[in-house]
């Protein structure tokens, strides 16, 4: 079963929808000023301001890497995306963010643990998206042509702009809410030139 399989993205689906659901409930109970002892990372309101800076600037990489891609005569090299596979982003922006930006952070040990913990996280995450490698017909199939990297760095300067916005002075309370914002805003943007491209291939 491939990553893009009907069936797995589905399951995926349910399962960021049910932990999303979670997240929502400790958000709500942080406003009403009874916070969970053991609240999901990242319960905390956010300014109108940030959310629109923190996607702005994901849209804005989107725009640098989409400009890239024509530039170096890469678009050509698209991958196609079905509408499932399109939603199952939008739910893993909410997923990814949880676990990188709100888990996967070396917090309370000083700024260089800070910075360098996030370097280090955002190439695993990176290099967790299958740009470099591809699972097909049950083996690992790698890709190390120029889009490839192209994607991949690309990957890796949107991970710490999402790392960015939670740190921002303006985010006090660490709110994970600019971090889905921007991805999501992203992974929205990537269907949209993909759709425009002619690389949307169907529902699922």
């Amino acid at each position: 079963m491939g990553q893009d399989h009907p069936l797995l993205l589905a399951g995926l689906l349910v399962a960021a929808a049910i932990t999303a659901r979670w997240w929502w409930k400790d958000f709500r109970a942080a406003a009403r000023g009874q916070p969970n002892a053991r609240a999901f990372p990242g319960v905390a309101p956010a300014s109108g301001r940030l959310l629109a800076l923190a996607v702005g600037g994901a849209l804005l990489l989107l725009a640098i890497e989409t400009g890239g891609e024509y530039a170096l005569g890469l678009s050509a090299q698209q991958s196609h995306m079905t509408v499932l596979f399109a939603l199952y982003s939008l739910a893993a922006a909410f997923i990814e963010e949880l676990i990188f930006r709100g888990y996967l952070v070396v917090e309370k040990r000083g700024r260089t643990a800070l910075l360098a913990g996030i370097i280090g996280a955002s190439f695993g995450f990176a290099l967790l998206h299958p740009f470099l490698w591809e699972w097909k017909r049950g083996g690992l199939e790698l890709h190390l042509g120029a889009k490839a990297w192209f994607s991949t760095a690309l990957i890796f300067a949107g991970s710490l702009w999402f790392y960015a916005v939670r740190f921002l002075p303006a985010n006090p309370g660490r709110s994970l809410l600019p971090c889905i914002a921007a991805h999501a805003a992203k992974n929205l943007g990537v269907f949209a030139i993909k759709y425009a491209q002619g690389y949307v291939s169907g529902w699922w």
